[in-house]
C-alpha cells in the first residue's frame, strides 16, 4: 500500500477554552445542526438537529476528517469545513480549531505537543475574529431582581442536581443548589443567611454558565443560622472501614496459622524482618493490597485471605536516620513471604518488585531484599504470556548496582529466580539454616539430574567456602543487625567511635621474619573498636577483605594472611581482591592495603586455574580506581603480588608506607639469592659452606630491601610507628 496525499481530523468538543488552559464543558439543545460535507471530507458525530447534549458524557461531538493532495491543502481544506460546519445551541472549539489551523508556526511545522500551551494565549483572541456559524446560547438573564433580593449563579455550564425550595431558610455556607458537571458535583453557597425567594432553574435543567440559579434575600442572622459541619473524628466511615479490613488482612495478626509455621522452625516473618530492620514508624508500604493473579482457579475470598501482597512485602523506610540523617538513610526494602505460595515470585509481585527497584534507580536508594523463596511460580493464570522472558525484574536488579548499594538476606530455602536477585546484589547476608542455589529441587528433578532435598542444595557450609555469602549471620535477628552495620558503610561516617589502643598495633607482626601470624590482630589495632566486618571469610582465606572505620569514617581493607600460603596470592584469592576493589570503586569507599605478600603463587598447579588471566585483571582493575587509596607494607612486599596489593603500583597509592618490620624486593628473598647465584652457590664446596653462602645472600638482600633502606632511595613514602597508621589513613 502506498501512502498518497495528506488527512487532517479536526475533534469538534462541547467546550470552551480559558486562557489558562482550561476547558470548561458546555451543553445544551442542538438548535440547528448542519455539518460539511463533499469530496474529500468525511464528519463522524451522533449530533442531530433538537439534540438536547448532556454533561454526563465525553465532550466530543464530531470528528471532522478531511483529505487532500498535501498537508499544507489539507490543512486550508480543515479550517473551510469548519467554517461550514453550523452548529447552535451549546458552545464548541470550532473557532480554536480554526485558528490553531491558520497559525503560522502550526502550518509552517514541526510542530510538538506544547504548541498549545506556547500559543494558546495567542490563538484565543483570533476565535473573535473568525467567521462564527456557530452560535452558542448564552445564559438567560434572571428575571428583575427586586430591591434587597441577590441571584445564585452557576459558575460553569452544568446540571441541576438539587436546589433549595422556594421560602425555605438556608444558613450562611450552606448550599442554595447542586450542580453537576463532567461527573463532578459542585455546591453554589449561600454567602449570607437567605430565605429563598424563587428558583429560576429546576432539577435536571442544564444551565449555562452565569446563569442565574437561586434568587435568594438575606436576612438577618444572630449566629443561629451559620452553616457549620461537625465532625466526630473518633467516628470511622464505612468507605475507610473496609480500606483498614484489607489491610487488617495481610498483617501478621491476622494470619496466626502462617505465624505458627514460622514459629515451629524458629523463624521470623517477612513484616517482623522489615520492622527490625528499619527505623520505627519509618516503613511506607507498596502494593499491600495485590493478590495473586489467580482468580481463573480460586475465588477472591480465598485470594485475599491466603495470597496477601501476593507474596512479596515491599516499601521504602529510613534506616539508621538517627546516624545518618533522613536523606541518607532512605531505602527501598522488601522481602518475599515464604508464608504465602512458598515466596515464590508470581506476576503481580514482579511488577511490584519491579515498580520499587524503578524508586530506588530514580531516587539511587539503596536496596535491602530478603530473598528466601522457591523461584518462578508457574500456577498463576490472569495473564497473557507464553514464557514471561520478557519481565525486567532481573535486569533492573542489575542496573541497581550502577546507582546504589545492595544487600540481600538469606535465610531458609532460597532458588532460582529469588537466589539470582539476591546473587545481584552487592552483599549476601546468610544465616546457617540458608540453602542457595540456582534450580531448586523441582528444576533438578525436572531437568533429568537426580532427585535432591532441599537440604542438600547449595547449603551454608558450601556457599560460605565459595564465596557466594558475604557473611554468615548467627540468626534472623543477627543478619538484620548485620545489614544495618554494612548499609552503614556506605552512608557514610559516624560522630561515636572508639580508638583502640595503638601501642597494640607495635607488637603484632613478629620479629622473627619467617614466623606466621594472624593479620586480623593488626587490622583491630587499627580499626576503630567494633567497626570491623570481614567478607568472604571462609573463601581465599589468604586474602582478607573487610569493611571498617578509622576515626568514624568508613573504609575499605584488603589484607594478605600469612597464615595461608605464606600470605602468597592465588587465584581465588585474585578474583576475592579484584571483586573488592571494583565495589569500594562503585560505591565511593576509600581503600586501604595491609599487604604482607612474597608475591602471586606460580607453579603448573598454579597456572591450571587460569592465573595469568586471573593475576593480570588486578592491574586493569588497579588502573582504572579513581577513589582514595593507601598502601601499608606490614612485612613483605615482593614482586608484582605486592604492586597488585597497590593498585599496581607503589606510587599508585596517595601513600605507600611500611612498619618497621617490612622489606620489599622484586621477588621473594630466597628466590632471589636462588636463582641470581646459582653459580656461586653449586660451586661451594660443601654444604655446610653453601648453606653459609646462602644465608649471608639472604641476609645481605634483607638488609637491602628492609623498610628503612627502601625509604633512603624514595621507593616508600616513610617508614612508621605501627601506632600512627590511623593518622595517615585519615589522610584519605
Amino acid at each position: 500500500v502506498v501512502a498518497v496525499g495528506s488527512a487532517v481530523q479536526a475533534r469538534v468538543n462541547l467546550e470552551t477554552m480559558h486562557p489558562d488552559g482550561t476547558a470548561m464543558p458546555t451543553a445544551g439543545t442542538l438548535t440547528a445542526f448542519t455539518p460539511p460535507s463533499g469530496p474529500g471530507v468525511r464528519v463522524d458525530t451522533f449530533g442531530a438537529l433538537g439534540l438536547e447534549t448532556s454533561l454526563r458524557y465525553d465532550s466530543l461531538l464530531a470528528k471532522v476528517i478531511v483529505r487532500a493532495p498535501s498537508l499544507a491543502s489539507a490543512l486550508a481544506k480543515a479550517d473551510r469545513a469548519l467554517g461550514e460546519f453550523v452548529i447552535e445551541g451549546p458552545e464548541t472549539n470550532i473557532d480554536l480549531l480554526r485558528a490553531v489551523l491558520t497559525d503560522a508556526e502550526f502550518v509552517s511545522g514541526p510542530v510538538d505537543t506544547g504548541f498549545l500551551d506556547r500559543r494558546l494565549a495567542d490563538l484565543l483572541p483570533e476565535t473573535d475574529l473568525l467567521p462564527n456559524t456557530s452560535v452558542p446560547v448564552r445564559a438567560t438573564p434572571p428575571s428583575a431582581l427586586a430591591a434587597g433580593e441577590m441571584a445564585a449563579v452557576a459558575q460553569m455550564t452544568s446540571t441541576v442536581v438539587d436546589v433549595a425550595e422556594p421560602g425555605s431558610t438556608v444558613p450562611a455556607g450552606a448550599p442554595l443548589a447542586i450542580l453537576e458537571a463532567m461527573k463532578m458535583q459542585h455546591e453554589v453557597l449561600a454567602e449570607t443567611a437567605a430565605v429563598v425567594v424563587r428558583v429560576e432553574a429546576g432539577r435536571g435543567r442544564t444551565v449555562a454558565a452565569g446563569a442565574t440559579v437561586v434568587v435568594y434575600r438575606p436576612v438577618d442572622s444572630d449566629g443561629d443560622l451559620l452553616a457549620t459541619q461537625v465532625f466526630d473524628l473518633d467516628r470511622s466511615r464505612a468507605d475507610l472501614d473496609e480500606v483498614n479490613e484489607r489491610h487488617r488482612i495481610t498483617r501478621d495478626g491476622a494470619r496466626p496459622a502462617a505465624v505458627a509455621k514460622r514459629r515451629a522452625i524458629g523463624r521470623r516473618t517477612a513484616r517482623e524482618n522489615i520492622a527490625d530492620l528499619v527505623d520505627d514508624g519509618s516503613f511506607v508500604e507498596y502494593g499491600a493490597l495485590v493478590i495473586a493473579a489467580q482468580k481463573a482457579r480460586r475465588s477472591m475470598d480465598d485470594l485475599i485471605a491466603n495470597t496477601p501482597a501476593d507474596g512479596l512485602v515491599g516499601g521504602v523506610a529510613t534506616i539508621g536516620a538517627d546516624d545518618f540523617g533522613r536523606d541518607r538513610s532512605a531505602a527501598v526494602v522488601m522481602s518475599y513471604d515464604y508464608t504465602v505460595l512458598a515466596g515464590t515470585q508470581g506476576w503481580r509481585n514482579h511488577a511490584k518488585t519491579d515498580r520499587l527497584l524503578d524508586i530506588a534507580r530514580r531516587r539511587d536508594l539503596p536496596v535491602v531484599f530478603f530473598t528466601e523463596g522457591g523461584g518462578g511460580r508457574p500456577g498463576d493464570t490472569d495473564l497473557d504470556i507464553v514464557a514471561g522472558l520478557d519481565v525486567p525484574t532481573f535486569r533492573a536488579m542489575g542496573q541497581i548496582r550502577d546507582r546504589a548499594p545492595s544487600i540481600a538476606v538469606v535465610s531458609g530455602r532460597c532458588f532460582a529466580g529469588n537466589a539470582a536477585l539476591a546473587g545481584a546484589c552487592d552483599l549476601i547476608v546468610a544465616t546457617p539454616d540458608a540453602n542457595i542455589g540456582m534450580g531448586g529441587p523441582a528444576m533438578i528433578s525436572g531437568g533429568g539430574l537426580g532427585e535432591f532435598a532441599p537440604e542438600e542444595i547449595g547449603p551454608i557450609q558450601t556457599q560460605r567456602r565459595n564465596g557466594v555469602v558475604d557473611v554468615v549471620a548467627d540468626d534472623e535477628s543477627h543478619a538484620v543487625a548485620l545489614v544495618r552495620q554494612l548499609l552503614g558503610y556506605f552512608q557514610g561516617p559516624v560522630d561515636d567511635w572508639e580508638a583502640p589502643d595503638p601501642r597494640v598495633s607495635r607488637h603484632v607482626v613478629p620479629e622473627n621474619r619467617l614466623r606466621a601470624y594472624d593479620v586480623h590482630a593488626a587490622i583491630d589495632a587499627v580499626a576503630d573498636v567494633g567497626s570491623v566486618v570481614e567478607l568472604r571469610p571462609d573463601y581465599a582465606s589468604g586474602m582478607v577483605t573487610a569493611f571498617m572505620r578509622v576515626e568514624g569514617r568508613p573504609f575499605g581493607l584488603v589484607a594478605n594472611s600469612s597464615l595461608h600460603l605464606g600470605g602468597a596470592i592465588d587465584a581465588d584469592g585474585a578474583d576475592k581482591l579484584a571483586e573488592f576493589l571494583q565495589l569500594c570503586q562503585l560505591r565511593g569507599l576509600p581503600i586501604v592495603s595491609f599487604c604482607d605478600t612474597p608475591g602471586f603463587m606460580v607453579g603448573p598447579e598454579s597456572e591450571a586455574n587460569a592465573t595469568v588471566r586471573r593475576f593480570s585483571r588486578l592491574f586493569s582493575i588497579g588502573a582504572r580506581l579513581t577513589v582514595p587509596f593507601g598502601a601499608v607494607i606490614l612485612r613483605k612486599g615482593y614482586g608484582l603480588g605486592a604492586m597488585a596489593m597497590t593498585a599496581g603500583s607503589f606510587l599508585a597509592p596517595q601513600f605507600t608506607v611500611a612498619w618497621p618490620t617490612g622489606e620489599i624486593g622484586g621477588m621473594g628473598l630466597e628466590g632471589a639469592v636462588r636463582l641470581g647465584f646459582a653459580k656461586e652457590l653449586a660451586a661451594a664446596p660443601d654444604e655446610e659452606s653453601r648453606a653459609e653462602l646462602y644465608d649471608g645472600l639472604v641476609a645481605q638482600m634483607y638488609e637491602r630491601g628492609r623498610g628503612l633502606s627502601a625509604a633512603t632511595t624514595g621507593e616508600l613514602d616513610d617508614v612508621i610507628d605501627p601506632a600512627d597508621t590511623r593518622a595517615w589513613i585519615a589522610t584519605l
